[in-house]
């Protein structure tokens, strides 16, 4: 059985674009379970798959930040 598609990967500076958070806010979110983490794609490399960052933002709409 294969895993579902990723689709497009985005590196950490265009997730700080499209997200509108710092690089801090990221790390700190995703200790707390509320981002979603990287994949591996390197021995020193991670990106983000664009589809859980979009499904991010549309739950951030949906529900509001978390505070």
């Amino acid at each position: 059985m294969t895993s579902p598609s990723p689709g497009r990967l985005m590196r950490r500076p265009e997730v700080e674009r499209e997200t509108g958070l710092s690089c801090s806010t990221i790390y700190r979110m995703m200790e707390e379970g509320t981002f979603p983490r990287p994949r591996r794609i390197g021995a020193r490399a991670v990106a983000w798959a664009t589809s859980e960052i979009e499904a991010w933002k549309i739950g951030l709409i949906e529900t509001g930040p978390s505070n």
